[in-house]
């Protein structure tokens, strides 16, 4: 890399935690070479909190890291069910106590956690505990609060957008419904803004819950529209439109029903996963049209693979931003991405929440402009 690291006596710990996405190691990178280039030792974390616990560490010098900024997955690993404050491979034991005295004989000046909701909850805890924390956002699902956008959505979206691309054409050949199932969980950033740059017909979040009639009648109108063009004698104008282009969210569901659940996961902070919806939907809507129905569910390809362009950038300034709140000692907070600009936003305030998509949110207003459904009935229509 060509750089010449200063002395210093600061050592700082890198952990990615929570479900993976695209590209982690462009952050891992980042933040490895901008808190090297402050003359910082760093150390890798394995496994994310489970490596903290079980003392699984690694020195990382900029040769570890080179080339990573193009090269999916993470270099460190990650874990979505550890957490040191209820060790369920440990029959839900505390062991924080043991991480800070781990983290005491390690050396440690803080760590740079990289994750979602749930590492943002155990870094608080362990920053109250006594533990130097930065939490920098990563979760495909952007429904952490506090940031614009978090790491990995951008990729994720990009991922879901092609995949509405493949699957308009066949719907258009065929004059089928396509419904494309995306991940999520609860919140509908993913669908939307894919649903939105796939120019799906029938967008559905969990924020704005269905009428399975209305998505019917969507369709209805346009199968008409297909007959009518393959019926016509005359001369075509145009090319042939036809087919329902269907976007949903792994965590929409009908008015006054529940979300789709594929199944429970034992030794899980959140033993809940959601999945299916799509194929839910298929069962009402081909009773009811004339042509078939089919349905994809995306699935972790949304989390696979190296980053966009777009990430890897918001890699490099929130690994920059990271870095330089490290080495001031300014620790408790989240290096979060607001208004085009790197800002810091105390774990406390962001820990137990989440974001949704708020139904006056610009990108909503966009699709209702543009004549996106979002399976509700227009006033005075007949359920």
């Amino acid at each position: 890399m060509g750089m010449t690291p200063r002395i210093s006596r600061m050592h700082i710990a890198i952990l990615t935690g929570g479900g993976d996405c695209p590209g982690l190691n462009s952050l891992v990178r980042a933040t490895a070479l901008a808190l090297w280039s402050r003359g910082i030792q760093v150390s890798g974390i394995e496994r994310g909190f489970r490596g903290l616990m079980d003392d699984q560490f690694r020195p990382l010098q900029p040769a570890d890291v080179e080339g990573l900024e193009g090269q999916g997955g993470s270099i460190l690993g990650t874990h979505n069910r550890a957490d040191p404050f209820c060790d369920l491979d440990h029959a839900g034991e505390d062991r924080s106590t043991q991480v800070l005295a781990m983290a005491r004989s390690r050396g440690l000046q803080g760590v740079v956690a990289i994750g979602g909701d749930g590492t943002v909850a155990i870094a608080e805890r362990l920053h109250a505990r006594g533990l130097p924390m930065l939490v920098i956002p990563k979760t495909i699902d952007n429904d952490l609060p506090g940031t614009d956008i978090a790491f990995g959505f951008d990729s994720a979206v990009a991922i879901a957008t092609q995949a509405l691309e493949r699957l308009r054409t066949t719907a258009q050949a065929h004059g089928r419904v396509m419904i494309l199932e995306t991940m999520g969980r609860r919140a509908g950033w993913i669908a939307l803004a894919a649903g939105l740059a796939g120019a799906a017909d029938i967008i559905l979040i969990p924020e704005r819950p269905f009428q399975v009639e209305a998505v019917v009648q969507q369709c209805l109108a346009r199968e008409d529209l297909l007959g009518t063009r393959v019926t016509t004698t005359g001369p075509t104008r145009g090319p042939l439109r036809g087919g329902t282009l269907i976007c949903v969210a792994e965590g929409a569901h009908a008015q006054g029903e529940e979300v789709t659940v594929a199944r429970h996961v034992t030794r899980s902070p959140d033993p809940i996963r959601l999945g299916g919806v799509a194929e839910a939907l298929r069962v009402p809507l081909e009773a009811q049209l004339r042509g078939e129905v089919r349905t994809t569910q995306l699935g972790h390809l949304q989390r696979g693979g190296a980053a966009s362009s777009y990430d890897r950038t918001l890699a490099c300034l929130l690994g920059a931003a990271a870095a330089q709140e490290a080495a001031q000692g300014r620790f408790g907070n989240l290096v979060a991405w607001r208004d085009g600009r790197c800002v810091c936003v105390p774990l406390q305030d962001v820990a137990g929440h989440t974001r949704s998509v708020s139904l006056d949110h610009p990108w909503l207003q966009a699709a209702d402009s543009l004549g996106v459904s979002f399976g509700q009935l227009e006033a005075g229509s007949a359920a």
